[in-house]
């Protein structure tokens, strides 16, 4: 199978304009995250979409592939779907520009899920048990049924422990994603959906349309940076 890492990258994030241009250790985020993709070695290429001449420029300058948007998208899922309509590729990686930690374990945990042909779409998730984090709408989270199929996304409290003596587990869901291209094609033709567009969570048109997502279990893999204080943590990590 040929499988490549698309990388997303908007300069106008909402709630942190220009993050994937700060920098973090001598480099931009984003150039981090490529670099950490293109160092795993699990894929055919490693290629930056984007609708930024800036950052266009930044992955230029180190060498990377880059391509860009020629439409205006909701989602990432969008971005590179646009990028990948005419490339020959089975299996497209989503790595989130904003997540300079990435490790090759967890990817290619998410890439054996595909070993199972009925599996259409994969995700990573943690395990988390921090309260606070549990309660943090900035944080999604995630509900699987035994066989690690997602059930639910949601930045609220799920599952709700209405028995506080239950063993409940709780899962943030790691914005990576991995599509088969028709999948991924799919995904473009339909409209937003209403679970999706009131958590703004966009994994949630693929259960609205009958489509669970496979979830790997992994460890931590770093802060994403999604406001200027996680930037502030990336650099403690760093």
């Amino acid at each position: 199978m040929k499988t490549i890492a698309m990388i997303p990258a908007r300069y106008a994030a909402s709630r942190f304009p220009g993050k994937l241009m700060q920098i973090l250790g001598g480099k931009t985020v984003i150039t981090r995250v490529y670099q950490a993709a293109l160092g795993t070695r699990l894929f055919d290429d490693v290629i930056v979409v984007t609708d930024s001449d800036i950052i266009e420029e930044e992955i230029r300058k180190v060498n990377g592939s880059v391509k860009r948007s020629k439409k205006e998208h909701e989602s990432g899922s969008d971005r590179i779907a646009e990028a990948a309509q005419e490339m020959d590729v089975d299996i497209i990686l989503n790595v989130q520009g904003d997540t300079p930690f990435i490790k090759k374990d967890p990817l290619e945990k998410l890439l054996r899920l595909f070993d199972d042909p009925t599996v259409q779409v994969g995700s990573l998730m943690q395990m988390i048990t921090d309260k606070h984090v549990i309660a943090d709408p900035n944080r999604v989270k995630v509900c699987v049924d035994q066989r690690n199929n997602s059930l639910l996304f949601s930045r609220s409290v799920i599952p709700y422990p209405r028995n506080e003596k239950a063993a409940a587990v709780y899962y943030e869901h790691i914005g990576v994603y991995a599509f088969r291209k028709q999948a991924l094609l799919d995904f473009t033709t339909w409209p937003i959906t209403p679970l999706e567009d009131a958590e703004k969570i966009e994994c949630l048109r693929y259960l609205e349309h009958g489509i669970p997502l496979r979830m790997a279990l992994t460890d931590y893999i770093g802060v994403s940076i999604d406001t200027p204080d996680d930037l502030e943590k990336a650099k403690t990590m760093l």
